[in-house]
């Protein structure tokens, strides 16, 4: 039976963040909801292209638009049988929404997968307790939000990622293939050749 996966997403998420997962799960046959608060199927969000050029920080420019593809006023946690968090700025403001939160929240405490990259980290520390003593990843700017949530960050090499327990984490783009193949194998998908 295929696999129903929720994604949060947010204008000036990042770009391969939302759009390379999204394409991945289709792939393989997952049925994918793209929502964005205030937002309906056909609308879009803007995204953000984050790069590594040798500054103390990424870069950012302009993404791509992202056509979402379900109406954020429909979600219903239950039908899904996991929640993909992309990174880049959409988590930032996010987690500033009620219904956001209750979501995230409505999937953790029904111990489905969760798998957030980047900054999408920061929405799962803004949900009180959920993240509590787990191993997680995030960009290395989330880490004091992620230790304040009280998680143990975890230094990961920017192409790998972390799983402990429901929650799949990654610090940034490069880490897809590790940590879409985790993502995948919570939810009980192996991929053979």
């Amino acid at each position: 039976m295929s696999k129903k996966i929720l994604m949060l997403c947010g204008d000036y998420g990042e770009d391969y963040e939302t759009m390379v997962p999204f394409q991945a799960m289709l792939a393989i046959g997952y049925t994918v909801h793209a929502v964005c608060p205030d937002k309906k199927a056909g609308d879009y969000v803007m995204t953000a292209i984050h790069d590594f050029e040798g500054a103390q920080t990424y870069s950012e420019k302009p993404g791509h638009r992202f056509t979402l593809n379900a109406s954020f006023a429909e979600v219903n946690t239950a039908s899904y049988d996991g929640l993909l968090i992309p990174g880049g700025r959409g988590p930032e403001y996010l987690r500033l929404n009620a219904r956001v939160l209750a979501i995230t929240r409505e999937f953790a405490e029904a111990g489905k997968p969760i798998a957030a990259v980047c900054h999408g980290a920061q929405l799962l520390a803004a949900v009180p307790g959920i993240i509590r003593g787990k191993r997680i990843s995030a960009y290395p700017a989330c880490r004091p939000e992620v230790e304040l949530a009280g998680a143990s960050f975890a230094e990961i090499a920017i192409d790998a990622a972390v799983t402990d327990g429901q929650y799949v984490t990654a610090p940034a783009w490069p880490a897809h293939p590790a940590w879409l193949s985790q993502f995948f194998a919570l939810l009980g998908t192996t991929i053979s050749h």
